[in-house]
């Protein structure tokens, strides 16, 4: 028998994209709704990310932009890249709902979106866009249109990692996206959010989730949920031991979300008989290390080549990052990359890689000199040897890579045949050579966006048992559900997407069940 303190229609664990989204539809669907978010901010990862891009093909925003896309081009082009290693309904669930799902939020007008336009990953796949027009973000909101979540909606990155004031003009990227849903549901009486509560354990009562037991300032509070509870409380990628269980490259310290994505969520659904899958999958990012230790998700490079222990490339540079960080992965995993790597580059630019979004940012250079992470030599024969690599192969890499330059092609790796590589060098094929002394290296490790295994679900985010069946109450969405898109990564914004989509899904099944 549980003792329930408190009571509510639906109940959301998570205050990322996915949670707030979930947690106004329900208020703007007459529920009594309770989100609560185990840290001491809203937002998750949703949060840190600059962009807070969603990939949601044909909305609103980008048919007023004057796209010609239609939505069966870009369900040929999510379904080639991701291919059976998910359910092709699920696959399509989401395709389909993202559109309606910005018209239905457009109608309240605090919920404001703009194109933000990002190519496709998969450039080569059929029906791919190299013109970003698939792909959108909130509208910066003004601090003062909200002042009182200034401090509460986490972060910038350089906030929480190094201590930089939080802005106090606008919300912009990720923090505008949970900001407007914060700012928009509690315009209904029936929503309450809270902070430093995190979702312990399950309530089930013959086979049904009736309820949670969750953890506030050290005291256990049980909450009835008379509809259902959503569980999008993010991936597991802080909790080492869940990580190591499941085989999930990398480390907690170099992963990108917030110290509170512990698996917390995961753990209660599975205890409640959810089955999982993806466990060992995570979005990839290859990471410029800082002399802090971590690894930080790094893109947008103006120079340089990734060596192997052999001072040998074994990548194309500049290919979407998690295809990247695939690569980076599966090296390390056969040997041929031991962690650091590095990225190898000339004078052009000075002693500062050539990396120009570090998402967090860079530190004083002596830092990184001092801590061993950049070296500087007059020649690459010297550089390979601070480096520990082979110089002989070292500087052959560095002449073919050269010639490439020259050609303007890369035979080896193909860097800048798709549009995506071209994104931020004009168009250009993104090949610069390494000529000018002194030469100098970065070291580089893992990094991830977060983990995307999670719970199975169906089409409306229904979890699903270990022999496939629907267990009735409980949903989920985001990095705490297994992701439609299996072990790819389609576009920017599939994310911050998923689990808003499927939320929003999650709610109007649970209104649905009040009819």
């Amino acid at each position: 028998m549980v003792e329930w303190h408190s009571a509510c229609d639906v109940l959301v664990a998570g205050s990322g994209a996915g949670g707030v989204t979930g947690a106004y539809t329900a208020a703007r669907e007459g529920l009594d709704v309770i989100m609560v978010e185990a840290t001491e901010k809203f937002g998750g990862t949703t949060a840190y990310s600059g962009g807070g891009g969603m990939w949601f093909p044909t909305n609103p925003a980008l048919r007023r932009a004057g796209s010609d896309d239609s939505i069966e081009d870009a369900l040929e082009y999510y379904t080639a890249v991701v291919g059976n290693r998910t359910p092709h309904a699920l696959q399509e669930a989401y395709v389909r709902a993202g559109a309606p799902l910005i018209e239905y939020l457009e109608h309240d007008e605090l919920l404001k979106f703009q194109v933000l336009p990002w190519p496709d990953y998969f450039g080569k796949a059929p029906k791919a866009r190299g013109d970003g027009m698939r792909h959108i973000a909130a509208k910066a909101l003004r601090v003062s249109a909200a002042p009182d979540l200034a401090d509460l909606v986490r972060g910038p990155l350089d906030c929480d990692r190094l201590g930089a004031p939080v802005p106090q003009d606008y919300f912009v990227g990720g923090r505008a996206l949970i900001a407007r849903l914060l700012v928009a549901a509690r315009q209904y009486a029936h929503h309450s959010a809270h902070l430093n509560t995190a979702l312990l354990e399950l309530v089930v009562r013959d086979g049904t989730v009736v309820g949670a037991i969750v953890e506030r300032d050290g005291e256990r509070i049980a909450i009835r949920a008379r509809r259902g509870v959503l569980l999008a409380a993010g991936g597991f990628e802080h909790n080492d031991e869940m990580r190591t269980r499941y085989h999930v490259p990398g480390s907690s310290r170099d992963t990108m979300g917030p110290w509170g994505n512990q698996g917390l969520a995961h753990l209660a659904g599975i205890a409640a008989g959810a089955d999982t899958d993806l466990m060992e999958q995570a979005w990839w990012s290859p990471g410029l290390t800082h002399p802090d230790g971590r690894s930080a998700f790094a893109l947008w490079f103006t120079g340089g080549i990734f060596v192997d222990d052999d001072g040998r490339r074994f990548a194309n540079e500049s290919q979407p990052y998690d295809r990247l960080g695939r690569e980076v992965v599966a090296a390390v995993a056969d040997g041929s990359v031991t962690l650091p790597y590095w990225m190898v580059y000339d004078d052009t630019e000075g002693a500062v890689p050539p990396v120009k979004a570090t998402n967090v940012s860079m530190v004083a250079p002596d830092q990184y000199v001092s801590a061993g992470l950049w070296h500087t030599a007059d020649t690459l024969d010297e550089l390979a040897a601070k480096i520990g690599v082979p110089a002989q192969n070292l500087v052959a890499t560095v002449d073919r890579f050269n010639e490439a330059v020259a050609r303007g092609v890369d035979e080896d790796f193909g860097r800048g045949d798709e549009p995506y590589d071209r994104a931020f060098s004009g168009g250009a094929p993104p090949l610069y050579p390494i000529t000018k002394a002194p030469f100098h290296a970065a070291a580089f490790g893992i990094s991830d966006l977060g983990t995307k295994g999670g719970l199975r679900t169906d089409t409306a985010g229904r979890v699903l048992d270990t022999f496939g069946v629907v267990i009735p109450g409980l949903y989920a969405a985001g990095n705490t559900m297994a992701a439609p898109s299996g072990t790819t990564y389609p576009g920017g914004g599939n994310p911050i997407g998923t689990s808003m989509v499927f939320s929003h899904l999650a709610v109007l099944d649970m209104v649905k069940g009040c009819t």
